[in-house]
């Protein structure tokens, strides 16, 4: 689940709030970091973290978002823009010409989305909603 935007990174491009496909990111106002208003719908696919070119964004490994996150552990670990060199998308290759690679991808964000949403109704959360 998304965890963390780093601002001191951020120029504000908005290219995550544009490859979310749940609409978990808005741009700011103000300018800036775009901000995470729907933490509840990130379905863990890594688009935004893979799609910003500052590295900015860190997506946790947690689908439920229950671990707790260290900005300063991960920014120290190197891991800020690792999902974008494990898929090439580092400037080295256009990103668009193995863009139908990500199928699989985003269909286990989107069953990781639809069961955490299914366990928060259960549970009577209304943050899923």
């Amino acid at each position: 689940m998304i965890a963390f935007i780093v601002e001191d990174r951020c120029t504000g491009c908005n290219a995550c709030v544009s490859a979310c496909p749940t609409h978990v990111l808005d741009p700011n106002p103000a300018g800036g970091a775009p901000v995470i208003a729907r933490p509840s719908q990130c379905q863990t696919c890594f688009m935004c973290e893979l799609y910003c070119p500052q590295d900015a964004i860190y997506v946790g490994p947690s689908q439920d978002g229950a671990d707790i996150i260290d900005p300063v552990q991960v920014l120290a670990s190197g891991q800020l823009g690792q999902v974008r060199r494990n898929y090439g998308w580092d400037g080295a290759l256009d990103p668009l010409a193995d863009f139908w690679r990500l199928g699989p991808f985003l269909q286990e964000g989107a069953q990781t989305a639809i069961a955490r949403h299914q366990r928060a109704k259960v549970l009577g959360d209304d943050s899923a909603n």
